[in-house]
């Protein structure tokens, strides 16, 4: 029987990129203020605490508060 000619491959070892922390941090916090600033104008907007007056806010985030829960009437 004749021998194989064909060498075996080596399979290249992948290492994952490294994220500094300082990079991700900054933001982490930019996406989390902005986060809790959309969930205020969901939810909590038109009520107690109000910051606009009348009734566009709760007209442009009427099916988002319905959507996530939120009793508007």
């Amino acid at each position: 029987m004749a021998q194989s000619a064909v060498q075996p491959t080596v399979t290249p070892t992948v290492t994952p990129a490294k994220l500094p922390i300082g990079a991700i941090v900054p933001w982490a916090v930019f996406f989390g203020i902005l986060m809790l600033v959309l969930l205020y104008f969901v939810g909590a907007e038109q009520g107690a605490t109000s910051v606009m007056s009348g009734d566009n806010v709760h007209e442009w985030v009427h099916d988002a508060r319905h959507l996530l829960g939120f009793p508007c009437h």
